[in-house]
């Protein structure tokens, strides 16, 4: 079935997202880099409001549709509205104005499962698979099977507060994706774990597409997005530069990039003359 003709799981309809962050008195000073471009803080419209504080209005007016057994990839740099765009997917901020509906539930990797750094990691699927739904039978008729794909071993008995952050990641994967979510959020987790387990995960999420699932993926990787993702949305400054295939779009992006890069080696040569210039330039003499 094509996308189009899928049932759709996500309307994200003329969407704004604004939110608060503290400690800003000095933002105006990182508003631009050294060479001129605009700061990540300074692309996500960031602005002071006193006291301290600021506002950053970091999605804006993003409208579109996903379906069933869609693979969504965002892309875009820092700052460009990724991320808190798929926090307002999976429900953990609320849109500013604009709607999103959802058709099941959403799950946003390593947040639903509520893992406790204090407890074990036995003890975090336990807790993290009840609070996807899963009763304790269930959790414990698939607790060994969870175990095997993050891969932790004996290290599963130890406090989460041990693990380095490729465990703690692995461990976040396989409990969120113990029960299929209708809609799969995944913020750079496949960035950690060793070669074994990312292919492991990429089959995970090839899985939950073929079960109809919907999962919208946000990476640095334009790689990663290539392999997993049948479509991309390219985010820039908070809105949605481009929507298509993912190939079309991640093409786009990367001449943009490219260009960007060019655009900055022009201007850092351009000073570098203009300074040997100024260094060449006899000094007037002093003498009258």
């Amino acid at each position: 079935m094509a996308a189009a003709e899928a049932p759709p799981t996500v309307v994200v309809d003329h969407v704004d997202v604004h939110y608060r962050v503290f400690g800003t008195g000095e933002h105006r000073a990182a508003q631009t880099t050294d060479s001129g471009r605009r700061s990540a803080i300074a692309r996500a419209g960031h602005r002071a409001i006193g006291g301290g504080q600021g506002m950053v209005h970091a999605v804006r007016d993003v409208t579109f549709v996903a379906h069933e057994g869609e693979s969504i990839g965002l892309i875009g740099r820092n700052g460009s509205g990724k991320s808190t765009l798929l926090r307002a997917i999976a429900g953990l901020l609320p849109p500013t104005s604009g709607r999103i509906w959802v058709q099941g539930r959403s799950t946003l990797l390593g947040v639903n499962a509520v893992l406790m750094p204090a407890l074990s990691g036995v003890r975090n699927i336990q807790i993290g698979c009840q609070a996807l739904g899963l009763s304790r039978r269930e959790v414990t008729e698939r607790l060994d099977s969870i175990i095997e794909f993050s891969g932790l071993g004996d290290a599963v008995n130890l406090p989460m507060k041990s693990y380095s952050s490729g465990m703690a990641a692995r461990l976040r994967f396989a409990i969120s994706t113990a029960v299929v979510p209708d809609v799969l959020v995944v913020d750079e987790a496949l960035a950690t774990g060793d070669a074994d387990f990312k292919e492991r995960a990429q089959e995970r999420i090839a899985q939950i597409r073929q079960e109809a699932g919907t999962v919208f993926m946000v990476s640095h990787s334009n790689a990663t997005i290539r392999r997993q993702c049948d479509r991309a949305l390219w985010m820039d400054a908070g809105r949605i530069r481009m929507d298509g295939p993912a190939e079309e779009v991640l093409a786009a992006y990367e001449e943009d990039s490219l260009e960007a890069r060019r655009a900055r080696w022009r201007r850092a040569k351009a000073r570098a003359e203009a300074k040997a210039q100024t260094a060449a330039t006899p000094k007037p003499s002093s003498e009258g």
